[in-house]
């Protein structure tokens, strides 16, 4: 599987388009906080095209399955988000779908995903979060699966120290709000929350902080997963020490520095 050198470093940047501000330019839940910039709404559907081939990328794709969405720009009371029926890399400025926050669709004529309800729960709970991210990787999905939480075993584990949640109510799919509800209830105030036997979801401030985050979580995984399948772990660093690597790393350019690096690689490769 391919992934992010585990060490890398990362930042966070919420959205402030030129149609209006996503109120989030200022410290949110889990120190969401980052520098303004300038995005049209086709600029953040073009950031989300590449989003998609990233991912895929990366080995977090599944299929047709997985999904990802993004708040419309001076309006939090909509959503844009991939169509149901194609991959996270056949996302296109034509298929990307409106929606609101009542799961239904606003403009757009391709078909919405059933689990629509993991965006607009989560969207409504947390005013703070700009991005909304569900995929199926392999090693976040067996971590889910052991019961046991997340370790700052690497540099990515420690980004997720105190901030990744569990959702065990259900294997099944997220289709109603009610469900959408409890996953969003499960997330919190964190980044991050595990869906037991079924997935991630991950929120952030920006499509780049959420991919950058969802890769890590998954290196992170991965290197917990090899170190307890290897023996007994030896204890983490100190509390004081983890905690102040989650806040380097945390900062706010690293995030866009490393998505921008990937969609280079990914323009490469054609």
């Amino acid at each position: 599987m391919r992934g992010l050198d585990p060490r890398i470093h990362v930042l966070l940047e919420p959205i402030r388009t030129k149609e209006g501000v996503d109120g989030r330019d200022k410290p949110g839940h889990d120190g969401f906080h980052v520098p303004e910039r300038d995005m049209t709404h086709d600029d953040l559907k073009q950031t989300m095209i590449w989003a998609g081939k990233v991912l895929v990328d990366e080995g977090q794709d599944d299929f047709t399955r997985g999904h990802i969405s993004v708040r419309v720009p001076g309006d939090p009371s909509r959503f844009y988000m991939k169509p149901h029926s194609i991959g996270l890399d056949e996302i296109t400025m034509d298929n990307i779908l409106t929606i609101g926050l009542d799961g239904n669709v606003v403009a757009g004529t391709a078909k919405r995903h059933s689990e629509v309800y993991i965006h607009s729960e989560i969207f409504k709970a947390r005013a703070d979060v700009a991005c909304v991210l569900h995929t199926h990787p392999p090693y976040s999905i067996a971590l889910s699966a052991t019961g046991r939480p997340m370790k700052a075993y690497s540099q990515p584990g420690a980004l997720f120290h105190d901030s990744l949640g569990l959702y065990d109510d259900t294997i099944n799919l997220i289709r109603s709000p009610e469900t959408g509800a409890g996953v969003a209830r499960a997330l919190g105030p964190r980044r991050a929350v595990l869906l037991k036997n079924h997935g991630v979801v991950v929120t952030g401030a920006s499509i780049e902080e959420v991919v950058i985050s969802t890769i890590m979580l998954e290196n992170a995984a991965m290197i917990q997963m090899i170190a307890e399948a290897a023996g007994t772990p030896a204890p983490e660093f100190p509390l004081a020490d983890i905690q102040k690597l989650k806040h380097d790393i945390s900062r706010p350019e690293q995030f866009k520095v490393n998505f921008d690096y990937l969609v280079r690689r990914a323009k490469r490769r054609g």
